[in-house]
């Protein structure tokens, strides 16, 4: 059995937790009848054994089984740990696809509805101290298209590059104990340019000042304490250069600096909440010059798309260790990051991103029919993506649609085209600091702040062209125009953001195994590997996107297979890629 009991969220971390994490009781309710029959209710017991947090649909949650039940039912029975006792308490997932509704000991606690976001309730006041309290909830999962499903099949079946469905629990469920009020957000946004950083503090209106500690490897660097206003505190440190040359440590691929912060909160001189976080000093921007800047100097970036997904685990890393392991191959092979395709991945690979420098494209999952639902969804669902994500340096870019996934008439149509407008100026309003790819791959609203193409041919022969200031105009990569409209600015970076998917046939074991544009023997996969980075490199952009890290089901045309094992050797990789 495998168990995640490390502490789920490591760039927000409190001292005293507990892991719901391992069995729980678990019941399909194909009839739906679950409320009606009391599941909730204490006294109710489900027949069933489920491994948390792995979906059914995986071999690690002990089901394994692929067809659709849109209903379930989960209950966990605990005995709080002594460290937790007396205190309040927060009870977090950090995902549950798709409605959870929770009771603890039989009593409604409350609902979330997004199968990719963080939340959490506070259930001090329904927990017995002593002796056995049980959690339930009640999943629904349905097969509604204009839900937010990133890569999950909406038909019940894979087919093309869509996945069995990802159902109920599927990241970390834990216990944490706080006092009388506690940080419910902390927004933090360094910056280069003037050497300070800005903290927007959000708690309950209790407590009434804060600490903050910033160190860089074990020294202190600088200590603030500030009276709160209010529910929402913003506060500003200045940091002075470490010296004339060097300045402050900045963050990026090759030099990934980590200042640490330590935040302690106060009512009336008692400390009711601790909290150990981190932050990059990084800037991200472009020189209206066709270029993309880090830290005001020139990236290009080699990016390869990571789908997050394991054999035995289907969405679920299968450890923390797995995501680290992922990042150090990627950046063994030459990439230095990845684009982190229709998922909202768990906290530990932005972590390690952020430790082993490694720059990430951060992507709403798709629905994928238009209508006044999906607008609602995926608006309010990139909001709660970026909130959730906002502190990790080596996020990048946001990207809130791909490939036209849900808006299929954006090329002619201005109600679509306001609904990408829109998720960029929503972006831009709640953090103007990175940038904003509207749509990746084709049919990108002109406000975006760089041009992406898709071009899944053989050999990339037309790169060049496609890539160039008139091609972006005129060509239409994969049958499809790149940009809406004819007044293209000339001087927005223009990168190519999915190629290749080469399949290498002694991979492929079954009959609806695929690539793209054919399959090839190892051989003639470095061959038809090279060509493609050779027009890569004839190509006047700002950077790539290979597709891709692993095999993902019946998609075999990853470098790494389904159990993320190397299928080519690592360095012929990289010497392609820095030939």
């Amino acid at each position: 059995m495998i168990i995640r009991n490390e502490y789920p969220r490591p760039e927000f971390k409190r001292a005293v937790w507990q892991t719901l994490n391992g069995l729980w009781d678990f019941e399909f309710d194909d009839t739906n009848s679950g409320i009606a029959k009391g599941f909730y209710k204490v006294s109710h017991l489900l027949s069933r054994k489920i491994v948390v947090p792995f979906a059914y649909q995986t071999e690690a949650s002990g089901i394994n089984e692929t067809e659709d039940h849109p209903v379930m039912w989960y209950k966990k029975t605990f005995t709080l740990e002594e460290g937790l006792k007396g205190k309040n308490i927060l009870l977090t997932f950090n995902a549950v696809d798709y409605s959870a509704t929770v009771w603890v000991n039989g009593i409604y606690v409350g609902e979330h509805h997004n199968g990719y976001s963080r939340f959490s309730f506070n259930i001090t006041k329904l927990l017995k101290q002593k002796g056995e309290n049980v959690i339930t909830v009640r999943v629904v999962d349905d097969v509604d298209a204009n839900q937010p499903r990133g890569k999950q099949s909406w038909i019940g079946e894979t087919h093309r590059c869509w996945y069995y469905a990802t159902s109920g629990i599927w990241q970390s469920v834990w216990l944490e104990a706080v006092g009388e009020d506690h940080l419910v957000k902390t927004l933090i946004v360094p910056n280069i340019d003037k050497n300070n950083v800005l903290f927007t503090f959000e708690t309950n209106g209790c407590a009434s000042d804060i600490d903050v500690e910033i160190s860089f490897k074990g020294e202190v660097v600088k200590k603030i304490k500030s009276t709160l206003d209010g529910k929402i505190t913003k506060l500003t440190a200045e940091l002075l250069p470490y010296d004339a040359i060097d300045e402050i440590h900045y963050w990026s691929p090759n030099h990934p600096n980590l200042y640490q912060v330590k935040l302690t909160l106060y009512m009336k001189n008692k400390v009711v909440d601790e909290v150990d976080t981190y932050f990059g000093f990084r800037k991200i921007s472009l020189d209206g010059l066709g270029n993309i800047l880090l830290n005001n100097r020139p990236l290009y970036q080699k990016l390869i798309l990571d789908q997050g997904y394991w054999a035995k685990t289907g969405l679920t890393p299968p450890s923390h260790e797995a995501l680290a392991h992922d990042i150090r191959l990627a950046k063994e092979m030459g990439f230095n990051g990845a684009r982190k395709h229709q998922k909202i991945e768990d906290s530990y690979f932005y972590y390690y991103a952020d430790k082993l420098g490694f720059l990430v494209w951060a992507e709403m999952p798709s629905g994928y029919q238009y209508d006044y639902k999906e607008v609602s969804k995926v608006s309010s669902q990139f909001y709660d993506l970026i909130i959730q994500l906002y502190n990790f340096p080596s996020i990048i870019t946001w990207v809130p649609l791909n490939e036209s996934w849900g808006v299929r008439k954006i090329l002619v149509n201005k109600e679509q085209q306001a609904l990408g407008k829109s998720l960029y100026y929503l972006a831009k309003a709640i953090d103007p600091t990175r940038l904003v790819n509207i749509n990746d791959g084709w049919e990108n609203p002109l406000l975006t702040d760089f041009i992406s193409i898709h071009d899944y041919s053989r050999y990339g022969e037309d790169f060049a062209k496609e890539s160039s200031k008139e091609g972006v105009v005129k060509a239409y990569p994969m049958g499809r125009k790149t940009i809406i409209g004819t007044e293209y600015n000339p001087t927005k970076p223009v990168l190519i953001t999915e190629f290749g998917g080469i399949s290498i046939r002694e991979f492929m074991k079954k009959d609806n195994d695929w690539g793209y544009a054919g399959n090839e023997d190892l051989e003639g996969f470095y061959k038809r590997f090279k060509i493609l980075m050779d027009n890569i490199k004839a190509s006047d952009i700002q950077g790539y996107c290979y597709t891709q890290l692993t095999d993902v089901m019946q998609e075999t045309n990853g470098l790494l297979d389904a159990n993320h094992n190397p299928k080519i050797n690592l360095k012929k990789i990289k010497d392609i890629l820095n030939g």
